[in-house]
């Protein structure tokens, strides 16, 4: 279950690299009329859902858990839903998913956290993995965060001409 594990703990990341790094070939793939975006968020949810399935198997609960991982894990998940639903309220569906890079113009949010903390959503997840230590090994943790960490290196240097052009 281990290398099963793994590679469903680093599903997501090859996705979004490539969608990332090709944004006209996933909007051509979408075709005319479908929006890049959504369908997009319908893939990530259901790779989200491996990747948590992947977790929870190798994950061994017990409780009390820690007592440093209520106020990481609190601080975490605020960072990552504060970021994420902010976007989502702000910018929709295109906002929150790629629509930058598949065409679309998007406003930049600069509104707490992220005129604060660089990519807050991805520091939240990594700070509530890293909470969740007493319960998931190391290396699954470890896996997650590194793919985090290269997620926001490749966002981190966008070039603007390679942008999806829309189909019309």
């Amino acid at each position: 279950m281990g290398i099963l594990a793994g590679i469903g703990v680093l599903l997501p990341f090859p996705f979004y690299y490539l969608l990332w790094t090709y944004p006209q070939s996933w909007v051509n793939l979408c075709g005319k009329g479908r929006d890049p975006s959504k369908v997009m968020a319908l893939v990530s949810h259901f790779i989200k859902l491996i990747q948590f399935v992947s977790l929870f198997s190798v994950s061994s609960f017990s409780w009390p858990p820690p007592l440093y991982f209520w106020p990481v894990f609190a601080f975490g998940q605020f960072l990552n839903f504060r970021s994420f639903y902010r976007v989502y309220q702000l910018l929709g569906e295109s906002g929150t998913y790629y629509g930058v890079r598949f065409g679309k113009n998007i406003p930049w949010v600069r509104e707490f956290p992220f005129g604060f903390i660089k990519d807050p959503q991805y520091v939240g997840s990594i700070m509530s993995l890293v909470a969740c230590l007493s319960w998931i090994p190391f290396q699954y943790i470890l896996l997650w965060s590194l793919g985090y960490l290269f997620m926001i290196h490749i966002e981190s240097t966008e070039d603007v001409t390679t942008r999806a052009k829309p189909l019309s």
